[in-house]
């Protein structure tokens, strides 16, 4: 059966790769997009769409050293907003709302040398108003699920790609200029945007609820993923040994390290999906995005 389904948020980079990975499907999908920047969309009629996926929000910005109007502005996009699309969404007969919630509910990366393993367990405590924000959003449109009107909520890890924005872009300048880089062990969950956007589809077209956790079939190591983006571009570049101990002690300085240079990863048993939405290796998906 032909499915309508209305992204908000129309500039964003998920919303535009998904729009464009549906069109491929020809009739079955109708793919809309409505953008939530200011209240013309509170006239927009949701009534003729089987699913609303919600990827509208304030991005993953630096939130050390910001003001108070900042940090409400963030409730006020991140929480308020996705709150008052699922209400209009029930009111106006929508089946499904998907909110593109993240991983920082769960709050930062475990320091340097350490590792962090997150289990259907543990239990969400963002460590700033970013992902308390995601967090609050959640809370505030769970109640409104019920037989009619299913709230499907995804928690990704780091989302890349190409043309991607956030931490990738950094690491790819890097290695494309830098002849060393220290090698460190850590474990992070990644998640590519061409499996993130099958995942979306099949969490519509299989009318999905509850808590779901998509993440690529493999870990990544950020010093062998900068190792990787280099001989993309035809470089090579010297992993250096002993670098733990002196980026602990940088660590307390900055913030960037732990970011860097933690461990963040999902149980792989979390992601699993009763039909196979991985459809890139993660070094398939390092040639993609930096080709």
């Amino acid at each position: 059966m032909k499915k309508r389904i209305l992204v908000t948020g129309v500039n964003s980079y998920i919303g535009n790769s998904f729009r464009t990975y549906m069109e491929q499907f020809g009739e079955d999908y109708t793919v809309d997009g409505a953008s939530v920047r200011n209240d013309a969309w509170k006239e927009l009629d949701f009534s003729g769409y089987d699913c609303v996926f919600d990827v509208a929000g304030i991005a993953h910005a630096d939130t050390g050293h910001v003001s108070e109007e900042t940090k409400q502005r963030y409730y006020a996009v991140n929480r308020d907003l996705t709150v008052a699309l699922a209400e209009k969404a029930k009111a106006e007969g929508v089946r499904q709302f998907i909110f593109m919630s993240s991983a920082i509910v769960y709050g930062d990366s475990a320091p340097v040398g350490k590792q962090r393993l997150i289990t259907r367990d543990t239990q969400p405590n963002p460590a700033d108003f970013y992902g308390d924000s995601k967090l609050q959003a959640e809370k505030g449109i769970l109640p409104l699920a019920d037989a009619h009107f299913k709230v499907c909520i995804l928690r990704p890890p780091m989302i890349y790609g190409k043309g991607s924005r956030g931490n990738y872009p950094t690491l790819s300048r890097m290695a494309q200029k830098l002849p060393v880089f220290p090698a460190v062990e850590n474990c992070r969950s990644m998640l590519y945007i061409g499996n993130l956007v099958e995942f979306v589809r099949l969490m519509i077209q299989n009318e999905e609820e509850g808590f779901f956790f998509p993440q690529n079939a493999q870990y990544s190591n950020t010093s062998r993923l900068v190792q990787m983006i280099a001989e993309a571009h035809g470089k090579k570049i010297l992993l250096v040994k002993g670098c733990t101990p002196p980026l602990r002690l940088l660590s307390h300085a900055t913030g960037i390290v732990n970011k860097a240079f933690g461990s963040l990863a999902y149980d792989m048993a979390m992601s699993t999906y009763k039909e196979e939405y991985r459809k890139f290796s993660l070094e398939e998906s390092i040639r993609l995005t930096e080709g």
